[in-house]
């Protein structure tokens, strides 16, 4: 081998190795892009309590007469506003002290709590605060609808997490064999069914073990199986199967072919095949037998 054929098997040795890594530092950037979203989230909810509370300190104490109330109060507000300042310089990929400041707001939002039921039993409020308090509680509804929207946003980037760990299966087809097992031309000859798919590879999901279940449905919808018994969970129900297939899963790209023994009497037409895995549905296809 001269050294230009040489070179070109190097070049493109490394332009393959280049292009694996790549698409490793892709898939590994977007899914802590999507963990850091998560944590930025949490961490502005965080910051709206912590600014409405301190809000509601300033409003509690000009609803009393009470010195001594009132310094506490005070000294409660200066604290929360402590804590909100040590949230804001917090970088989102700071868990442990996110966590630790979040276990701090469970404790104001407590202490809160217990001087507005102080100050409730006290009964000072005239009618000249009334007002006053009335605008409180809607600057306090507005924040708690913020609270919401980002509560929900955070919920859909939780669901496009778990959205990106599923199990993936392409590539389904189905091949009807006769009794020697060559392909089947007709329908009355048909012996056995292999189906035959692949799942796609995923670095987020979770390896090891997995149970894959394959529904196989005739024209009428009817689910081809040996036992009433064979049932697995799917959506808060139990739904029957036609085979199981036990896999050991490396993240990896998996070809894997299952088989089904036809024992009963299959009429002609359109049939469906459903693949699912760790409660969710991961592929399906048709196919048709004359």
């Amino acid at each position: 081998m001269d050294k230009n054929k040489k070179l070109v098997i190097i070049i493109a040795v490394l332009v393959v190795v280049i292009a694996v890594v790549g698409f490793l530092a892709f898939n590994e950037s977007r899914k802590n892009k999507e963990m850091s979203e998560l944590f930025a989230v949490e961490k502005q909810e965080m910051e709206n309590e912590y600014s409405t509370f301190a809000t509601q300190y300033d409003e509690l104490q000009v609803q009393i007469n009470n010195d001594s109330l009132k310094e506490k109060l005070e000294s409660e507000k200066l604290k929360t506003q402590r804590l909100l300042e040590e949230l804001r310089q917090v970088k989102t990929t700071n868990a442990a002290e996110i966590m630790r400041l979040k276990k701090e707001l469970r404790t104001v939002r407590a202490v809160l709590r217990s001087y507005v039921m102080q100050i409730d039993s006290l009964n000072k409020i005239n009618e000249a605060l009334t007002k006053e308090n009335v605008e409180v509680k809607n600057k306090y509804s507005q924040a708690t609808a913020q609270i919401s929207n980002l509560s929900a946003e955070k919920k859909s980037l939780n669901e496009k997490v778990t959205l990106a760990a599923q199990l993936d299966a392409t590539n389904i087809s189905v091949l009807p064999t006769n009794k020697r097992g060559k392909k089947a031309k007709k329908v009355k000859d048909v012996k056995k069914l292999a189906i035959s798919f692949t799942i796609v590879k995923n670095i987020t999901a979770t390896t090891g073990n997995k149970t894959i279940y394959v529904r196989i449905a005739k024209p009428d919808n009817e689910i081809l199986t040996k036992s009433s018994a064979n049932t697995f969970a799917y959506e808060d129900r139990n739904i029957g199967y036609s085979i199981k297939k036990y896999i050991e899963y490396t993240g990896e790209e998996q070809q894997v072919t299952v088989y089904w023994d036809v024992e009963e009497f299959l009429p002609a037409g359109t049939y469906h095949v459903y693949l699912f895995a760790d409660g969710n549905m991961i592929g399906q296809n048709a196919f048709s037998l004359q």
